[in-house]
C-alpha cells in the first residue's frame, strides 16, 4: 500500500482524469479525502453507441446494463517470431461512470482521461495509481482489469474484471468476471492507434454475463519489432467498459 506522500505527478493525474475530465461530477483533488460521493447509479435504460451496420458487437436484449466505467492503464505486448507485437494482457483501473451517462461530456470523456494518463505515465506506473486509489478508496473506485490464466484450459491468458476490492462488493470473492472474446470491431475512430472494441462473454464469475469495451483511445503497439531484440512494451490506453447481467446486486 502506498504511503501518504503521494507523488505530485500522481496527484496531477487524479485531479485531471477524475475531476477535470468529469467536470462538475467530481471535485478537484487537493487532499487525500476530497472526493465526490456520487457513484453506483442505475443505468438500466442506457444503450452504448456502436457504429450502425456492424454485426460484431451485439447488445444483449435479455440482459440489463449494470455498470459502466472509464478505464485507463496499459496494454502489454511482446515481440513475436513474425516481427510483430502480440498482446499479452492489460492492466487498468476502472472508475464508475454510472451517474454521468447523461452528462454533456460523457461521450468524449475518454480523451481527456487518456491525455492526463499519458502526461504522467512515464513517471507513475498504473500499479502505483491503483495502489493509491485503493488507499483513498473513493466511491468511484469500480474495478481493476488484468489478465489471468485461462480457467478452462489452464494455458494462455483470459481477461478479468475484478470488483472484489471496491465499493459494496469489497470482500466478495465472486465479484468478478473472467471472459472470452466473442466479437471484435476495429476502432471506428482510429484503428491504427486505438485498440479494437470488444464483446466478451462470461466464462467464470458472478459480476456480469457480458462485457463490452468501446470508445477506446490508444493502446496499439508499433507496427513492427525485431524478434529476440525488441523488449516487451506497455502502451497507454483509455476506454469505456459496460457490464451486462450478473447475479450480484
Amino acid at each position: 500500500m502506498v504511503a501518504l506522500n503521494i507523488p505530485s505527478a500522481l496527484r496531477a493525474l487524479l485531479a485531471t482524469a477524475m475531476a477535470s475530465a468529469l467536470q462538475s461530477g467530481w471535485p478537484n483533488v487537493s487532499s487525500d479525502n476530497v472526493w465526490g460521493t456520487v457513484a453506483d447509479c442505475s443505468i438500466a435504460g442506457f444503450v452504448p453507441q456502436f457504429p450502425a451496420g456492424q454485426t460484431q458487437l451485439v447488445v444483449p436484449t435479455d440482459l440489463q446494463p449494470r455498470f459502466i466505467g472509464l478505464a485507463f492503464g496499459v496494454q502489454n505486448y511482446t515481440c513475436s517470431s513474425t516481427n510483430t507485437y502480440t498482446n499479452v494482457g492489460a492492466y487498468a483501473e476502472i472508475l464508475d461512470l454510472s451517474c454521468y451517462v447523461n452528462a454533456s461530456w460523457f461521450n468524449n470523456v475518454q480523451y481527456p482521461a487518456y491525455q492526463a494518463w499519458t502526461n504522467v505515465s512515464r513517471d507513475v506506473s498504473i500499479a502505483t495509481v491503483i495502489d493509491f486509489i485503493h488507499f483513498v478508496n473513493p466511491p468511484q473506485n469500480l474495478a481493476q482489469h488484468y489478465f489471468v490464466p485461462n480457467p478452462t484450459t489452464g494455458s494462455g491468458l483470459s481477461p478479468k474484471w475484478d470488483f472484489t476490492s471496491s465499493g459494496k462488493f469489497n470482500g466478495n470473492p465472486n465479484a468478478y468476471v473472467i471472459g472470452k472474446v466473442n466479437g471484435t470491431l476495429p476502432s471506428p475512430d482510429n484503428a491504427t492507434d486505438d485498440v479494437a472494441w470488444l464483446e466478451v462473454l462470461k466464462v467464470e464469475g458472478d459480476i456480469a454475463d457480458e462485457v463490452f469495451r468501446y470508445d477506446t483511445v490508444g493502446g496499439q503497439p508499433p507496427s513492427s519489432c525485431t524478434y529476440g531484440k525488441s523488449a516487451n512494451i506497455s502502451v497507454d490506453y483509455s476506454a469505456k467498459y459496460i457490464f451486462y447481467g450478473g447475479s450480484l446486486s
